[in-house]
């Protein structure tokens, strides 16, 4: 049996913290699972966003309180596979991604691109699964 349950999950912190959730679900695909109010007006606590092949990610608006506090808002870097990087470039153009590396195929036999969201946090997408 496997076991499907994530056991990582990347935290980000982001200035405007709805914004981004909207986006990543917009660009990407990811599914929204989870959305607490932060302290202060039009904050998030705590998100969870689920993606669709298996895995996810958790991100909030920055706090004093948290672990994270000295983690800058907008900074990361975070690599995704996916079978159908082609149809995922162009969502995330759509959406308003920046291209920082454009569709290429790669000599280990990926294919993938990476783009910035609106707060500069990387997102590498790719075919690449792993050793």
């Amino acid at each position: 049996m496997t076991d499907t349950t994530t056991h990582v999950w990347p935290g980000l912190r982001y200035v405007d913290a709805p914004a981004a959730l909207d986006f990543l679900v917009r660009a990407f695909g990811f599914v929204e699972t989870a959305r607490y109010p932060g302290g202060e007006p039009n904050s998030v606590g705590h998100a969870e966003l689920r993606w669709p092949a298996g895995g996810g990610i958790m991100l909030g608006s920055p706090r004093t309180d948290s672990v994270l506090r000295d983690l800058p808002a907008g900074t990361g870097s975070v690599y995704i596979v996916s079978d159908d990087v082609d149809a995922l470039f162009a969502r995330a153009v759509a959406a308003g991604a920046t291209v920082v590396r454009g569709l290429a195929d790669e000599e280990y036999g990926s294919r993938g691109f990476t783009v910035r969201d609106p707060e500069g946090v990387y997102w590498s997408f790719g075919t690449y699964r792993g050793e």
